[in-house]
């Protein structure tokens, strides 16, 4: 089984700013812009509402909700009308799709959903980001691959998958498709969970970026992710001058790329990794 941290969500190049953290401790990750996709930002719904004033406003950019959505990875089922069938799914092409291929991602495997949030308030009937609060790296949702469609001619998606923003406009020969199953299948497991979804509230132990750091990609993350002697390091990951244990020996410190979608991990190379996906609350 390996682990992919997928960034997805806004960011300072992709839509222009953090994503947002509500005041009952709920996050959403704003779909990225896309002019190719037939969804708009005024058909995509949160708690039943729409969210292109709420992207307007956090953007400052009044026309920002009639742009295309990247509705992409898109896990939560109430975020958009769906045909009988739909299970969450998530597309990837170009060289983030030829990074995740050499990875050998495929069933079994779990994407685990990162991106940059900020705290939010409401002031004068708008949501702003909270004055003085800072950005920070934290994970929000995941899914579970059970299949991979590659998007070929040859190769057609079925009908609820047809709104994809995939399957419209110009994308790269690898591009593809990674659809969950029903369940989550995580060895020690207790609980029943999707194979799929958003967290419902962020908590400390979502949180990547280290407390207190000056840059967002100052992360900290259970010793288990330390690279060892003789075993592949996270990828994108690979200079040692990256990683840093720290003293109490619970933690380590990475210096993330800044750059770069899918970072994977072989878990059957890092158990203790393993350990923490089973982490009561990390994935609800």
């Amino acid at each position: 089984m390996k682990l992919i941290l997928s960034r997805k969500g806004f960011d300072s190049s992709a839509g222009g700013c953090p994503n947002p953290v509500f005041p009952d401790g709920s996050c959403l990750a704003l779909p990225i812009p896309d002019d190719q996709s037939p969804i708009r930002y005024s058909q995509v719904r949160r708690h039943g509402e729409s969210i292109g004033s709420l992207v307007s406003q956090l953007t400052g950019q009044q026309a920002f909700s009639r742009r295309g959505a990247h509705l992409d990875p898109d896990v939560i089922e109430s975020a958009y009308p769906r045909l009988p069938g739909w299970r969450p799914v998530l597309g990837q092409h170009s060289s983030a799709q030829a990074h995740l291929a050499n990875h050998d991602i495929g069933p079994g495997d779990l994407f685990l959903f990162f991106a940059l949030f900020r705290p939010v308030e409401r002031y004068r009937r708008r949501w702003r980001f909270v004055p003085g609060s800072r950005p920070f790296h934290a994970v929000w949702g995941w899914l579970q691959v059970a299949d991979v469609w590659p998007l070929g001619d040859a190769s057609p998606a079925p009908d609820w998958a047809r709104y994809h923003p995939h399957l419209h406009g110009e994308r790269s020969a690898q591009n593809s498709l990674y659809v969950s199953g029903d369940r989550l299948q995580i060895p020690g497991l207790r609980g029943d969970l999707p194979a799929a979804g958003a967290v419902g509230a962020l908590s400390d132990q979502h949180r990547l970026t280290a407390p207190g750091a000056a840059k967002v990609t100052d992360w900290r993350l259970p010793a288990g992710f330390m690279p060892q002697p003789g075993k592949s390091p996270l990828s994108y990951h690979h200079n040692p001058e990256r990683w840093r244990l720290e003293d109490s020996g619970e933690y380590c410190r990475l210096k993330c790329a800044a750059r770069g979608q899918e970072f994977v991990l072989d878990l059957e190379q890092y158990p203790g990794v393993s350990e923490w996906l089973l982490t009561p609350g990390l994935l609800s």
